[in-house]
This record gives structure tokens, C-alpha cells and sequence, in this order.
């Protein structure tokens, strides 16, 4: 099925307003690291990609290796953003500048575009040969707001959200998807701007401040609160609490175990009171 086309949602997901005692409509999740654990596997994948790359430079134009790691250079600068935007900003952070290139481009050439195409294929390969697991939590979760009559969309940053919801069998939890392609085919901006989200809450026919987004991300939370969202939930599975915090989480949680609809409710409800 494409993913940029809404599933047909399941029971529920198309009621108006918020379900029994609720205050919002819709909720919106990111997909890497809160639906799917698949963080992970887009860390390991830019490893490989970005080793290899700056080892080529070091023999290439003698410039000193440093490799790539996940706790600076992944979370840094690419969990969460556009794939081309992350190279950039990597490649910045190492005084690299290469040509953006054209998507098209040999994977082995040296362009921003055939990184990215370099990495996809290795994602893919790790997919395909290791699979990639959810987090119950998420799933329990988005099966309770669907029951109690809330719209449910995935935003993401990623290209590769049909073959990882195909994988996991969760794209029917979805009334739309906003992904990395339909990013590109609509001009959408990628986080921190709130383009995604936004869009994925009109989609459902809701505004953003009948909404509550579900992230892990830092640059993923700067959206949400950029957006106008009722409540930012920020999921620390990088032990980062003060980072999402500080980027705009209205409730941190490392696991969305550790909280409820109530209690999300109520922190909507809150925050509308003081507003007024």
C-alpha cells in the first residue's frame, strides 16, 4: 500500500471531537524510536555511511579520521531531521562542503544525494535481513485513542516509512501518513519546523491546538511546540529528559508505559486554563 494514501482508520478513528472525557482530537506520533525501534538501525546505517566516507577523505585529501558516533554526531545532527538536511548539517559540523547532487546520483560518487542514497540501501538491507520491532507501549496506546474516538496520523522525517510499516503490519493504526517523500512532493519543511505535524493534523481535519504530538526527538519536540500543539509528549529512549525538556516537552516519559490518556488529558486541560 502507499503510504502517503490514508488507510481506511479502524474503528473509531474518524469520530469528531476528543471520545469519552477527553479534551483533544487528534494525535499525531513520529515514527523512529516512538512507534518503531528503528533509531537504532538509522544510527548504525549513517555509521557505516559516514566511516567509510571520511575514511575515503583521509586517504583522499589527507584529512584526520574521526569517526562517526551516535551520542554526538547521530543525535546532534540527524535523529529526526530530512535526509539530506542531516548529511548537510554533519558535513558542516566537519568543515565538509560537498555538491547536493540529484537524487539519481551513483551512490558511490561524492555528493550530499548519493550519501543519502547510500544509506537508504544499507537501511533497507538491515530491514530486510533483521526486521525491526515496535514499541508495545505505542501500539497499546494508539489502540486506546482509536477506541475512544481519536484520529491518529504518523509524521515523519523518513523515506522508508512504508517498507518499516509494512514490516511491523501498522499502517492500518494510521488515518495518514506524512513522510519524507510526501515531504518533497508538497515542499514541506523539515523539522524543527512544525510543516509535518501540521499537516498531518489537517489531514485529519483537526487544527493543531486540538492536537498532541508524540516525539523523541529534540528537533522533533522544537516542532511540536513551534506548531501550537495541545501537549508535546517527548519520549527519552536516550536517557535525554533535560534536552526534550528544554526543547518544549510538556510531560518526558522514557516509555509511554509510564503515563496515560488521563494524565495526558489533564496536562491539556491545563494548559488551556492558563492560556485564558
Amino acid at each position: 500500500m502507499d503510504s502517503r494514501q490514508p488507510a481506511t482508520p479502524e474503528r473509531g478513528a474518524t469520530g469528531l471531537g476528543g471520545g469519552p472525557g477527553l479534551h483533544f482530537e487528534a494525535a499525531i506520533f513520529d515514527m523512529d524510536g516512538v512507534v518503531a525501534d528503528s533509531a537504532v538501525i538509522h544510527s548504525k546505517s549513517w555509521k557505516r555511511v559516514f566511516d567509510e566516507y571520511l575514511q575515503f577523505r583521509s586517504q583522499q585529501y589527507q584529512e584526520p579520521f574521526v569517526e562517526f558516533t551516535h551520542e554526538h554526531d547521530y543525535l546532534g545532527y540527524l535523529d529526526g531531521r530530512p535526509r539530506y538536511d542531516g548529511i548537510e548539517a554533519f558535513l558542516t559540523s566537519r568543515g565538509i562542503r560537498i555538491p547536493r547532487g540529484n537524487p539519481d546520483d551513483w551512490t558511490g560518487s561524492e555528493s550530499i544525494c548519493a550519501l543519502g542514497g547510500r544509506k537508504n540501501a544499507i537501511f533497507n538491507q538491515i530491514i530486510e535481513t533483521e526486521g525491526v520491532e515496535v514499541f508495545e507501549s505505542t501500539v497499546s496506546m494508539i489502540r486506546d485513542l482509536l477506541q475512544r474516538g481519536v484520529k491518529v496520523g504518523l509524521a515523519t522525517s523518513s523515506y522508508n516509512s512504508a517498507v518499516i510499516l509494512g514490516k511491523t503490519n501498522t499502517r492500518h493504526l494510521f488515518g495518514t501518513v506524512v513522510d519524507g517523500l510526501e515531504s518533497a512532493i508538497l515542499g514541506l519543511r523539515g523539522k524543527p519546523e512544525p510543516d509535518i505535524f501540521v499537516t498531518a493534523a489537517a489531514n485529519l481535519g483537526v487544527t493543531s491546538a486540538r492536537a498532541i504530538v508524540f516525539e523523541d526527538a529534540v528537533t522533533g519536540v522544537r516542532a511540536g511546540a513551534k506548531g501550537g500543539f495541545a501537549v508535546v509528549v517527548g519520549i527519552a529512549r536516550e536517557e535525554n529528559e533535560r534536552e526534550l525538556e528544554a526543547a518544549g516537552a510538556d510531560l518526558v516519559v522514557s516509555d509511554l508505559s509510564e503515563t496515560n490518556l488521563e494524565e495526558i488529558d489533564r496536562l491539556v486541560q491545563s494548559k488551556r486554563a492558563t492560556a485564558q
